[in-house]
Protein backbone atom coordinates (compact mmCIF):
# COMPACT_ATOMS: atom_id res chain seq x y z
CA UNK A 1 0.00 0.00 0.00
CA UNK A 2 2.82 2.62 0.76
CA UNK A 3 4.03 2.07 -3.15
CA UNK A 4 0.28 2.46 -4.32
CA UNK A 5 0.38 5.93 -2.18
CA UNK A 6 3.44 7.15 -3.75
CA UNK A 7 2.34 6.53 -7.06
CA UNK A 8 -0.88 7.90 -5.83
CA UNK A 9 0.91 11.49 -4.55
CA UNK A 10 3.23 11.40 -8.06
CA UNK A 11 0.63 11.02 -9.92
CA UNK A 12 -1.29 14.27 -8.63
CA UNK A 13 1.79 16.15 -9.28
CA UNK A 14 1.79 14.98 -12.48
CA UNK A 15 -1.62 16.00 -13.23
CA UNK A 16 -0.55 19.66 -11.74
CA UNK A 17 2.21 19.53 -13.63
CA UNK A 18 0.54 18.64 -17.15
CA UNK A 19 -2.26 21.64 -15.86
CA UNK A 20 0.77 23.97 -16.39
CA UNK A 21 3.49 22.78 -18.19
CA UNK A 22 6.86 25.05 -19.28
CA UNK A 23 6.33 27.36 -21.70
CA UNK A 24 8.43 29.20 -23.57
CA UNK A 25 6.60 32.36 -24.73
CA UNK A 26 3.46 33.82 -25.27
CA UNK A 27 1.83 32.59 -21.99
CA UNK A 28 -1.36 35.01 -21.72
CA UNK A 29 -2.15 34.42 -25.85
CA UNK A 30 -2.53 30.65 -24.98
CA UNK A 31 -4.18 28.93 -22.23
CA UNK A 32 -3.31 24.84 -21.54
CA UNK A 33 -4.84 22.52 -19.14
CA UNK A 34 -3.87 18.96 -18.63
CA UNK A 35 -4.98 15.52 -17.38
CA UNK A 36 -4.18 12.25 -16.87
CA UNK A 37 -5.83 9.24 -17.29
CA UNK A 38 -5.87 5.08 -16.88
CA UNK A 39 -6.68 3.39 -20.41
CA UNK A 40 -8.08 -0.02 -20.11
CA UNK A 41 -9.14 -2.35 -22.93
CA UNK A 42 -12.42 -3.93 -22.04
CA UNK A 43 -13.85 -6.85 -23.86
CA UNK A 44 -17.24 -7.22 -23.70
CA UNK A 45 -19.48 -10.55 -24.50
CA UNK A 46 -19.48 -10.36 -28.08
CA UNK A 47 -15.66 -10.52 -27.87
CA UNK A 48 -15.79 -6.80 -29.04
CA UNK A 49 -12.69 -4.63 -27.74
CA UNK A 50 -12.89 -1.20 -26.85
CA UNK A 51 -10.89 1.32 -25.00
CA UNK A 52 -11.71 3.31 -22.14
CA UNK A 53 -10.18 5.79 -19.84
CA UNK A 54 -10.54 6.09 -16.35
CA UNK A 55 -9.52 7.94 -13.13
CA UNK A 56 -6.25 7.50 -11.41
CA UNK A 57 -7.72 7.13 -7.84
CA UNK A 58 -6.26 3.36 -8.31
CA UNK A 59 -3.38 2.56 -10.45
CA UNK A 60 -0.79 -0.37 -9.76
CA UNK A 61 2.58 -0.73 -11.27
CA UNK A 62 1.94 -1.81 -15.36
CA UNK A 63 -0.81 0.32 -15.83
CA UNK A 64 -0.93 2.43 -19.05
CA UNK A 65 -1.71 5.96 -18.68
CA UNK A 66 -2.47 8.66 -21.03
CA UNK A 67 -1.21 12.13 -20.21
CA UNK A 68 -2.91 15.43 -22.68
CA UNK A 69 -2.48 18.43 -22.44
CA UNK A 70 -4.87 20.75 -24.44
CA UNK A 71 -3.95 24.33 -25.51
CA UNK A 72 -6.28 27.27 -27.30
CA UNK A 73 -4.81 30.49 -28.59
CA UNK A 74 -7.44 33.05 -26.58
CA UNK A 75 -5.46 35.57 -28.35
CA UNK A 76 -6.62 37.82 -32.11
CA UNK A 77 -2.91 36.86 -32.90
CA UNK A 78 -1.14 34.50 -34.64
CA UNK A 79 1.45 32.61 -32.22
CA UNK A 80 4.30 30.73 -33.89
CA UNK A 81 7.03 28.23 -32.49
CA UNK A 82 5.06 27.96 -29.44
CA UNK A 83 6.75 25.66 -26.97
CA UNK A 84 5.36 23.26 -24.81
CA UNK A 85 7.85 21.31 -21.98
CA UNK A 86 6.18 18.36 -19.62
CA UNK A 87 8.82 16.54 -17.36
CA UNK A 88 7.92 13.21 -17.10
CA UNK A 89 6.86 12.16 -13.62
CA UNK A 90 9.29 9.52 -11.85
CA UNK A 91 6.42 7.26 -10.61
CA UNK A 92 5.99 6.40 -14.60
CA UNK A 93 8.57 5.30 -17.22
CA UNK A 94 7.00 6.66 -21.20
CA UNK A 95 6.02 4.05 -23.04
CA UNK A 96 8.03 2.72 -26.10
CA UNK A 97 5.27 2.96 -28.50
CA UNK A 98 5.03 6.82 -27.79
CA UNK A 99 8.43 7.32 -28.03
CA UNK A 100 9.78 7.53 -31.50
CA UNK A 101 8.52 11.26 -32.71
CA UNK A 102 8.17 12.73 -29.45
CA UNK A 103 11.05 15.36 -28.94
CA UNK A 104 12.56 13.84 -25.57
CA UNK A 105 15.47 14.78 -22.80
CA UNK A 106 16.89 12.31 -21.09
CA UNK A 107 19.31 14.87 -19.52
CA UNK A 108 16.79 16.44 -17.16
CA UNK A 109 15.29 18.80 -19.70
CA UNK A 110 18.86 19.87 -20.93
CA UNK A 111 18.91 18.70 -24.22
CA UNK A 112 16.53 17.15 -26.93
CA UNK A 113 15.81 15.32 -29.58
CA UNK A 114 14.76 11.99 -31.00
CA UNK A 115 14.93 8.76 -28.93
CA UNK A 116 16.38 7.24 -31.28
CA UNK A 117 19.17 9.76 -31.74
CA UNK A 118 20.21 10.16 -28.11
CA UNK A 119 22.62 8.63 -25.79
CA UNK A 120 23.07 8.11 -22.06
CA UNK A 121 26.58 7.70 -20.14
CA UNK A 122 27.04 4.72 -17.83
CA UNK A 123 29.00 5.56 -14.53
CA UNK A 124 31.83 3.92 -15.89
CA UNK A 125 32.17 6.54 -18.76
CA UNK A 126 30.89 4.96 -21.58
CA UNK A 127 27.85 5.22 -23.65
CA UNK A 128 25.08 3.30 -24.75
CA UNK A 129 21.54 4.20 -26.91
CA UNK A 130 19.07 5.77 -24.78
CA UNK A 131 15.99 4.26 -24.39
CA UNK A 132 12.52 4.95 -23.12
CA UNK A 133 13.16 4.39 -19.37
CA UNK A 134 15.95 7.07 -19.53
CA UNK A 135 13.12 10.34 -20.81
CA UNK A 136 12.74 12.65 -18.30
CA UNK A 137 11.38 15.13 -20.05
CA UNK A 138 8.85 15.87 -23.09
CA UNK A 139 8.65 18.76 -25.85
CA UNK A 140 6.54 19.62 -28.42
CA UNK A 141 6.73 22.78 -30.74
CA UNK A 142 3.91 23.87 -32.42
CA UNK A 143 4.60 25.78 -35.02
CA UNK A 144 1.26 27.54 -36.21
CA UNK A 145 -1.53 28.09 -33.28
CA UNK A 146 -4.54 30.25 -35.43
CA UNK A 147 -6.29 33.06 -32.97
CA UNK A 148 -9.06 30.62 -31.28
CA UNK A 149 -7.42 27.44 -32.52
CA UNK A 150 -7.61 24.54 -29.95
CA UNK A 151 -5.66 21.33 -30.26
CA UNK A 152 -4.09 18.61 -27.91
CA UNK A 153 -1.17 16.82 -27.31
CA UNK A 154 -0.57 13.70 -26.20
CA UNK A 155 1.57 10.76 -24.46
CA UNK A 156 1.52 7.34 -23.11
CA UNK A 157 3.27 6.19 -19.96
CA UNK A 158 2.96 3.23 -17.75
CA UNK A 159 3.22 3.41 -14.31
CA UNK A 160 6.49 1.93 -12.66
Amino acid sequence: MKTLSRIFGLLAVAAAMLATPAVAQSERAISLSGDVKVVKSVTDASGQATIEYGDTSVVVPGDRLIFRTNYKNTSAELVENFVVTNPLPSAVVLASDSAADLQVSVDGGETFGLLADLTVAEEDGSTRAANASDATHLRWVLDVIQPGETGQITFYAIVR
